[in-house]
């Protein structure tokens, strides 16, 4: 553990602190030996001084000569010490003074002893102390009194304490000192010897220092293992096996499940029989490879009308089918339960609220209850699924936000990481869902809540600090509830390096021919693309009509650009959806009505593409736009650069993504305003091919070097910290089943993890 100087700062604070309450607490101690000191000097004094002038008294006395006696007594006034001295006769009259003698002073003040008396008195609020010798005279016992006045006793104390003070915090500041450079001279001693047996355990050799005990010697080679590995995360290339090498250092042997609502393989009936589908979804891009390389299982909704029929008695399927890999578990959902979970509070309610696109959310009350009811058939099956106690659990998206506290409930060991895969909205919108709470504990169940961007987890935490009574470390970006602790994080998703798809797409000109041919145009036309979902957040509607406000001010475009607009159709049931399609289409026929193109300009393909055809589409375009009105991240603007090999081609990317943010490169654009959208489409058109190879080249690095493997790692990595973290905390605690971080062996099967291996 390194020594900070902000340490022994504060120590020092502390020391020093200490001192001084220590010498508060002695200071009356202190103070009352310095007065009792005084006093006796003062008592001492007084007697001499009475001795000295006894007999002088006596003779003036004897003489009934007071005159003379108060000259005697201002000379006896003159000592610094001394306020006053007077005589005061038997019927208790001061009948000699000196000057000085105070007014409010009075023979009956005195004690009347026969012997000599001291007694303390305020007078004119001084303390003053009054020493009274008996002397015998004609008339009776008569009384010689000096005064001194005490206020030197409280100086003298005060300078007591302040010396003790100084003393003491100058002995602290020595042990300090000392103690500081004995733990500096013995940390380095056993940094040194720690580093000797660091390059020892390197070069394969066991440790000869002292230092390192067995257990430690144990400890340094796993960390160095780990260490190793992760050092190198930013310059190795991520692919399936480096992916794989990180899981069996960084969690060896863990039982990895992924949970999402959609489903990475559907198996549906056709006029052939039983075929199988990877639906279009970026979370499906995501995370397919991710399984295929850390094996597992994928615990998904089923949704395809032969998925029954492919799976065994426990809802289990082996895929991919052509080389397994790992097992998917089908969840069924009645259709009364998917219109109330998936398209009535997931898609109604959640989507709008966390997308700024002005769509009012629909909150039912009846939704709610399917969303919780199919959240706990999710976190039941992962229980069910789970071999161990602590699996790695990734849940997926907004449709589950519930499942990480219900998995944790029942698996309160396991290591779950939840990733969000749309925006978070800031409070004030995220305020009017009347489940927020409900929402946010739910995901708060999690090990690490993961988002896109930074933005998007500073909404979040600024949601847990408005709605629920937590403890937020924002230093560390931490949430606290209920004695488990969550940590946000920002996890960039992306795709695969290189597509796989591309493998099967012929080259950019055997594409582009391609693709002319089957629309009908010419060689030399400009082909601007887009590829969506039919969805009210990507922003269809306003990059068509950019693409006729281009034509309207600059009339030679016309038919020299094509935008070809392919758009998935997809929740169909829900009528802001059907509105948006028929709106596209109508405006579609409408900006070809009016511009009178020989081709186009507006070419809106209806239908859903396999990933290879979208490949070609983006090889064969001049130019892709991705309008989006708000999203996480958006794929599609990752997957036109991957297609890009020639290094040509300008993306149009909205700066209402997550993408915008790691690809500046492309012409970030506004896709409200219309007219610089229309700006950006002629710049991109317009573009020398220098610009665009310089451009596109920087951001394929990007891409390549922050692939979807690298994204899965970023979220291991962490999620192995937790859980060697957590670990360590049970089992230095001594609880039931706790074992130490190193400990091995794992719960993926070796016949799974040497399948996936092979591939």
């Amino acid at each position: 553990m390194p020594i900070r100087f902000s340490d022994f700062i504060k120590y020092g604070i502390v020391a020093l602190a200490v001192t001084t309450v220590l010498a508060l607490l002695l200071a009356p101690y202190a103070g009352r030996i310095v007065e009792q000191w005084a006093r006796a000097d003062v008592e001492a004094r007084s007697r001499l001084v009475f001795h000295a002038v006894e007999p002088l008294i006596d003779r003036a006395a004897e003489e009934q000569t007071w005159s003379g006696l108060s000259a005697l007594f201002s000379r006896v006034a003159l000592d610094k010490r001394i306020l006053a001295a007077g005589y005061c006769d038997a019927s208790g009259v001061l009948i000699a003074a000196s000057p000085e003698m105070p007014a409010g002073f009075s023979c009956e003040k005195i004690a009347r002893a026969e012997a000599e008396s001291f007694s303390s008195i305020r007078v004119e609020a001084r303390r003053i102390l009054v020493a009274a010798f008996p002397m015998v005279a004609k008339t009776g016992r008569s009384y010689f009194v000096i005064l001194t006045d005490l206020s030197f006793v409280d100086a003298r104390s005060a300078q007591v304490l302040a010396f003790l003070l100084s003393a003491l915090a100058g002995a602290t500041l020595v042990l300090i000192a000392v103690g500081g450079l004995f733990a500096v001279l013995m940390l380095r001693s056993w940094m040194n010897s720690l580093k000797r047996a660091v390059e020892e355990i390197r070069q394969g050799e066991t440790p000869r220092s002292a230092v390192v005990a067995p257990a430690i010697d144990r400890e340094l080679r796993r960390l160095l293992r780990e260490s190793e590995l992760v050092s190198v995360s930013g310059q190795i290339e991520w692919n399936p096996k480096s992916l794989l090498d990180l899981l069996n250092a960084a969690l060896p042997g863990a039982e990895v499940l992924v949970v999402s609502n959609r489903e990475p393989y559907i198996h549906n009936r056709s006029g052939e029989g039983v075929v199988v589908q990877s639906p279009a979804s970026g979370l499906v891009s995501a995370l397919e490879p991710v399984m295929r390389a850390c094996g597992g299982t994928w615990i998904a909704h089923g949704s395809g009308s032969a998925d029954r029929e492919t799976v065994d008695a426990a809802d289990r399927v082996r895929v991919p089918e052509a080389s397994p890999a790992y097992t998917l578990r089908r969840i069924w959902i009645s259709e009364e339960e998917q219109d109330g979970y998936y398209y009535g509070f997931a898609n109604e309610a959640l989507w709008p609220l966390c997308h700024i696109v002005f769509v009012r959310p629909t909150l039912r009350k009846e939704d709610w209850e399917h969303y919780k009811r199919i959240n706990r058939r999710f976190a039941d099956a992962v229980i069910a699924e789970s071999r161990t106690e602590d699996p790695v659990v990734l849940v997926q998206d907004y449709h589950l936000a519930l499942v990480p506290g219900m998995i944790r409930e029942k698996l309160p060991r396991a290591t779950i990481a939840t990733f969000w895969h749309i925006p978070w909205p800031n409070a004030e919108t995220f305020g009017i869902c009347p489940w927020k709470e409900e929402i946010i504990e739910g995901l708060l169940g999690s090990t690490i809540v993961g988002f896109h961007t930074q933005f998007h987890c500073n909404n979040f935490l600024e949601c847990v600090d408005r709605f629920l009574e937590s403890r937020i470390d924002r230093e560390i970006q931490a949430v606290s509830l209920g004695g488990h602790q969550a940590l946000i994080r920002p996890y960039p998703i992306s795709i695969e390096w290189p597509p796989r798809a591309l493998e099967r797409v012929p080259d950019g000109r055997r594409c582009r021919a391609e693709v002319l041919g089957r629309f009908g145009l010419p060689q030399d036309i400009k082909l601007v693309v887009g590829i969506e979902r039919f969805d009210y957040t990507k922003g269809i509607i306003d990059r068509m009509r950019a693409v006729e406000a281009l034509l309207d001010r600059a009339p030679a475009w016309k038919d020299r650009l094509v935008f070809i607009q392919v758009a998935a159709p997809t929740r169909s049931k829900l009528d802001s959806y059907a509105r948006l399609q028929a709106e596209a289409e109508e405006l579609a026929r409408d900006i070809n009505a009016r511009q009178k193109c020989r081709h186009g300009p507006i070419v809106l393909v209806v239908s859903h593409y396999e990933q290879e055809e979208v490949f070609k589409l983006f090889r064969a375009a001049d130019a892709c736009i991705v309008s989006s009105l708000h999203d996480g991240m958006n794929l599609v603007a990752k997957e036109f650069v991957a297609a890009r090999a020639d290094q040509s081609g300008v993306l149009v990317l909205s700066s209402f993504t997550g993408a915008s943010r790691e690809m500046p490169e492309a012409i970030i654009v506004n896709p409200y305003d219309t007219e610089g959208l229309a700006s950006a489409i002629e710049r991109a058109l317009t573009m020398p091919r220098d610009e665009q190879i310089e451009r596109m080249k920087l951001m394929r690095t990007q891409i390549k070097e922050n692939n979807v493997y690298r994204w899965a790692a970023g979220i291991l990595i962490d999620a192995a910290r937790c859980r060697k973290r957590d670990r360590l905390v049970d089992f230095s605690s001594g609880r039931k089943g706790a074992r130490p971080a190193s400990a091995g062996p794992g719960a993926i099967p070796l016949a799974m993890r040497r399948a996936t291996a092979k591939r």
